[in-house]
């Protein structure tokens, strides 16, 4: 059996992608141009068909999003520590306070009768992540938010592909952003996009990741000038995406579909090697989703979780841990916030290890994981 390193997640690339940058190398455009506008196009058609803004990152994505809904000094976002820090830090950068819902026990999704719990007149977004790509409760965080004025946002950097209640992920919020990091459902090598159905935090959104400039004659407040004129009425930045991850982009969408179908493969192999096993305990799933698996969060019982991390390493097995509860990174530390605030995350990320998760994954790969994980835990 190979002793080669499996990564937890890769990217996918073939002939068809190559050929697609390598046409946009040999043209005319090689940033914000007509790649850029058929990626967007396509990003809002699996999206619900609302507006799609490209970027450079999920990161970016987060606070173009944030952004364009305005949020700033005093307002607050009620989001979910079981997150990459950007779902956070993006608000927090704009000067918004973020208020930590904890997860359900299970799922490990934000949990929307906490959600309910926390919401005052002072929230301004409910940030719900799809967690490995299973869609959250949007029925459930709509009427919260609903109630208290606030819009929903989608961090969906995992879940692009997936359904809830056969409605598309982009569909499922007021705002929804994408990540299209090389590990992620399809790449742009690095990328993201924010989907907004409100066409007015659509337009907001494509200002500020283009510097702040508009072009638009009836919104001049400078009328005398000619035909090279814009203006900047807010603060934006540079956070295009190129004609070159377009068009990678583009070509990766085409093969979203078989992506996802290698992912749900990958998923139920390893739910039945593991699911009999005692020292391991598998990630559920709701009857109502059908979610575009990122990544295979399986939980390792009886305090265990460090010793098999590293003892799969060891095996050349590359795991990862997806994520250290976001108010334990010092950052938050320094603002208040402190350990034992959301315990089910908390229990979560105590136990949980990434397996390997990408589509160029063999059969064979995923059984060489599945022995090498049993061996271990029995």
């Amino acid at each position: 059996m190979s002793d080669r390193m499996l990564p937890y997640g890769r990217q996918s690339i073939n002939d068809d992608d190559i050929e697609a940058v390598a046409a946009v190398l040999r043209g005319d455009w090689l940033t914000t141009g007509p790649a850029v506008s058929a990626f967007e196009e396509a990003v809002a058609e699996v999206s619900g068909g609302h507006p799609a803004v490209s970027c450079t990152s999920g990161t970016a994505a987060l606070h173009i999003a944030y952004a364009a809904l305005d949020i700033g000094p005093g307002d607050e976002i009620v989001t979910t520590p079981m997150t990459f820090v950007a779902t956070a830090s993006g608000a927090t950068l704009l000067g918004a306070k973020v208020v930590f819902a904890d997860v359900e026990e299970d799922t490990a999704l934000i949990d929307p009768a906490i959600v309910s719990e926390l919401v005052t007149e002072r929230t301004k977004v409910v940030a719900a992540v799809d967690y490995a790509g299973h869609p959250c409760d949007y029925d459930a965080l709509q009427p919260i938010a609903d109630r208290v004025g606030a819009k929903t946002l989608d961090d969906a950097a995992h879940s692009i592909g997936g359904t809830y209640r056969g409605r598309p992920v982009g569909d499922l919020a007021d705002v929804t952003t994408y990540s299209f990091f090389p590990t992620k459902n399809l790449t742009t090598a690095e990328g993201g996009a924010v989907v907004a159905k409100d066409a007015d935090i659509a337009r907001r959104a494509k200002e500020f990741h283009n510097i702040g400039l508009m072009r638009d004659p009836q919104r001049f407040r400078i009328t005398d000038e000619g035909p090279w004129h814009q203006e900047v009425h807010e603060f934006g930045l540079n956070y295009r995406l190129t004609d070159v991850g377009a068009a990678l982009g583009l070509s990766q969408l085409k093969r979203l579909a078989g992506f996802k179908k290698r992912r749900a493969e990958i998923t139920a192999r390893y739910n039945e090697a593991f699911a009999g096993v005692d020292g391991l305990r598998t990630p559920p799933q709701r009857d109502d989703v059908d979610p575009a698996w990122h990544l295979y969060p399986v939980r390792v019982l009886g305090g265990r979780r460090r010793e098999v991390f590293e003892k799969l390493r060891a095996s050349g097995i590359g795991v990862q841990v997806n994520y250290i509860p976001v108010h334990w990174h010092p950052v938050f530390e320094d603002l208040g916030y402190r350990r034992g605030m959301c315990p089910n995350a908390e229990q979560f990320y105590a136990e949980e290890i990434s397996l390997p998760m990408f589509p160029d994954l063999t059969d064979a790969d995923v059984d060489r994981v599945i022995d090498t994980l049993t061996a271990l835990v029995s």
